[in-house]
C-alpha cells in the first residue's frame, strides 16, 4: 500500500474523526477553575493531587455496536479500557463502578459475565454501579469509572522536541472482537502474567523516564501517536516500517487496531534504552518508532518517502492542545 493511502485510511477513520466534537465540550469546562486538581489536557485519567502521590480517576463507555453484537466482549473490554487509563498514567487501578443500560435478561447475564472475567483477569474489582434494566433492546449502553493512585505521573501533553517516540505492545496474542479491528493479547494469560507487562508503566513513570504516555485507544496506534502530539502542541515523524506487529495482520490493520495491551511514550533519547529494557524483560516488544519535532505537523514515514498526515495549525483530532502560561 501507498503511503498516501494509509494516511487517508487514517483520517478518515471513525476512531479518529469521533472524537472532533471533544472540543465543544471540552470548552464548557475549561473556565471552571481546577483547584485542587492538576489542569487536564487530554489525560487519559484525572489527577488530583493526594498525599505522597495523586488520586487517579478515568471513565470510559463503550461502543454501542460492540455492546449489540458481542456483549460478552464488550464486558471484558470496559474493564480492559479503563484499566490501561490508569497504567498509562503510571498509576495502579484500585477499584470500578459501573453503569449499565440493558433490557433483556440475557444480554445483561452476558456484559456481567464478561465484566466479572475482565476484573478476574486484571485483578482489579468492580465494587458498585447502576443499572438501567428498561433499555431498548437496539440500544444499551455500558461505561464505567475507575479509580487508582500513582507516586509520579505520566501526562499526555508534555512531548518534547527531541523525544524519541517508543510503542509498546504485547505481541503474543491473537485477533481479537469481530465488532472492531482488535487485538486480544489478554486471553490465555494469567492474572499475575497481565499485571507484570502492565507494571512497566508506574515503574518507568517512578523512575522519571518518560516525559509522555498514551495507551492506544479506539483511534488506532498512528491516532493515538498524533494525539499526544496535539495534546502536547508539537509534531512528530512516525516510521511506519519500524512498528512492531503481529503476523497476519496488513499495515492499515495494525495502525487502525484496538489493542488490549499497547502503549505509546515520549521519551529523551538518553533515557530509550532503558526503556526498552524495562518492557522486554516483561516479554513486551518495543521499539522507537519515531521522533518529536517542534512544529504542528505529523508526518508518516515509510523508506524515502513521507506524508503528512496532520498539521494542527490548520486542523484538530480533539482540539485540546497544551500552551505554556507567560
Amino acid at each position: 500500500m501507498e503511503l498516501s493511502q494509509l494516511v487517508h485510511q487514517i483520517r478518515s477513520y471513525p476512531g479518529i474523526t469521533r472524537k472532533r466534537p471533544i472540543k465543544d465540550i471540552f470548552n464548557l469546562f475549561t473556565d471552571m477553575g481546577y483547584g485542587v486538581h492538576l489542569p487536564n489536557y487530554g489525560d487519559d485519567a484525572a489527577a488530583i493531587p493526594w498525599k505522597d502521590g495523586y488520586l487517579l480517576l478515568a471513565a470510559d463507555g463503550i461502543m454501542t455496536k460492540l455492546l449489540v453484537n458481542e456483549p460478552y466482549a464488550a464486558g471484558k473490554s470496559s474493564v480492559m479500557v479503563t484499566v490501561n487509563d490508569i497504567y498509562a498514567m503510571g498509576g495502579r487501578p484500585l477499584a470500578m463502578v459501573n453503569v449499565l443500560a440493558s433490557g433483556t435478561a440475557e444480554h445483561r447475564e452476558l456484559v456481567a459475565q464478561g465484566i466479572r472475567k475482565g476484573c478476574e483477569k486484571l485483578g482489579v474489582p468492580m465494587v458498585g454501579g447502576h443499572l438501567h434494566p428498561d433499555a431498548a433492546v437496539n440500544a444499551p449502553s455500558l461505561s464505567v469509572a475507575i479509580v487508582g493512585w500513582a507516586r509520579k505521573l505520566l501526562r499526555s501533553h508534555l512531548a518534547q522536541p527531541g523525544d524519541d517516540i517508543i510503542f509498546a505492545v504485547d505481541l503474543l496474542g491473537q485477533r481479537g472482537c469481530t465488532s472492531v479491528v482488535s487485538w486480544d493479547a489478554n486471553s490465555g494469560k494469567t492474572r499475575e502474567e497481565l499485571v507484570e507487562k502492565l507494571e512497566a508503566m508506574p515503574l518507568i513513570a517512578e523512575k522519571g523516564l518518560a516525559h509522555s504516555a498514551k495507551d492506544v485507544s479506539n483511534a488506532g496506534l498512528i491516532g493515538t501517536i498524533a494525539i499526544m502530539m496535539e495534546n502536547s502542541n508539537r509534531g512528530a515523524i512516525v516510521d511506519v516500517s519500524s512498528l512492531p506487529a503481529p503476523d497476519g495482520m496488513s499495515l492499515v490493520q495494525w495502525c487502525l487496531c484496538f489493542q488490549s495491551f499497547g502503549f505509546v511514550l515520549a521519551v529523551s533519547p538518553e533515557n530509550s534504552e532503558e526503556v526498552l529494557r524495562v518492557f522486554h524483560a516483561r516479554k513486551v516488544e518495543a521499539a522507537i518508532v519515531g521522533k518529536v519535532t517542534e512544529d504542528t505537523k505529523v508526518y508518516l514515514k515509510y523508506g524515502q518517502d513521507m506524508e503528512l498526515l496532520f498539521d494542527f495549525e490548520k486542523e484538530l483530532i480533539t482540539g485540546i492542545k497544551y500552551r505554556e502560561k507567560g
